[in-house]
């Protein structure tokens, strides 16, 4: 309890700090409209945030008993305790990024063993050869997602209908579990990508107004930054690629598209389990709306 007050405190020191003024110039106004919007984007990042801190620090604050691996699933697994008791995510937002890690820990597994990566340190808590931790990396993606969505409040315009969007999700996925085995088809999934999405776009809130981006546009923008936190993970060693095992080197560009396809299936779920949840509460409330107009109408009677 006494963290939630202090995170709410401090979160709405910070909000009142940016707030809008109407009276401000033009480039100040902009100003704390981006440093707002940048705000939000932190805070949304502070799980990502927290596994890259650990993964630098790890080799000072892990204790010799434990090994690294080890001590980040713990490490992890408290921040998640955190996040929850802190009130930052909700039970229904654990339970979704609870699919994500075990989703993200089964294709960790298959990749593994099939010599795309490798987790060459040495742990209890090994699976097939990955260590658990590694599943909160995407589970990480998915609480970016989930915090995004209520801190921004974001929506979705033209959405493709669910059917479609799940069969793109599904392509994505099986992609990555099959490309050792059967040809790589990412550019043809891409390819469908784009016209699937090509109408849609996403809304979200700064401090004074709703702004609008095409959705691909963010499909691109957050792989390209999630390319570049995975040069600096394995550049702080959680995991290394075959051809870095020599040396540290940049991931291939490769691996761009992989994490924009990776993306792209993570929004696809969070925004269909959203889709739903706000068509239940719509049904719920018309079921409300209805009752008490019969009741109205044989209180009349």
């Amino acid at each position: 309890m006494l963290a939630q007050l202090s995170a709410r405190r401090v979160h709405r020191r910070i909000l009142e700090t940016l707030a809008y003024h109407p009276e401000a110039s033009a480039p100040g106004r902009h100003l704390r409209e981006l440093l707002a919007f940048g705000y939000r984007q932190a805070i949304s990042c502070i799980f990502p945030v927290f596994i890259f801190g650990m993964l630098s620090l790890s080799h000072v604050l892990s204790p010799s008993w434990l090994p690294r691996y080890d001590f980040l699933l713990l490490a992890c697994i408290g921040m998640q305790i955190y996040m929850y008791l802190a009130g930052l995510e909700s039970k229904r937002e654990v339970l979704v990024i609870t699919v994500f890690h075990l989703l993200g820990l089964i294709m960790e597994v298959h990749k593994v063993n099939v010599g795309s990566w490798s987790y060459p340190e040495q742990a209890y808590t090994k699976i097939g050869g990955v260590p658990l931790y590694s599943g909160f990396m995407y589970a990480s993606v998915a609480s970016y997602i989930c915090q995004s969505w209520k801190r921004l409040d974001l929506k979705m315009i033209r959405w493709p209908v669910a059917w479609l969007s799940t069969l793109v999700a599904i392509a994505i996925y099986g992609n990555f579990m099959t490309n050792a085995y059967l040809p790589d088809v990412r550019w043809y999934i891409t390819g469908a990508i784009v016209i699937v999405f090509w109408r849609t776009k996403v809304s979200y809130a700064t401090i004074c107004r709703k702004r609008q981006m095409p959705m691909i546009v963010a499909f691109l923008l957050i792989g390209f930054f999630l390319w570049l936190a995975e040069n600096i993970a394995t550049f702080l060693g959680a995991w290394k690629y075959a051809y870095q095992h020599a040396g540290w080197q940049m991931v291939d560009w490769h691996k761009y598209t992989s994490w924009s396809l990776l993306i792209i299936v993570s929004i696809i779920i969070v925004s269909q389990l959203k889709i739903k949840k706000y068509s239940l509460l719509n049904w719920w409330s018309t079921v409300r709306k209805e009752k008490k107009e019969d009741e109205a109408m044989q209180e009349k009677a």
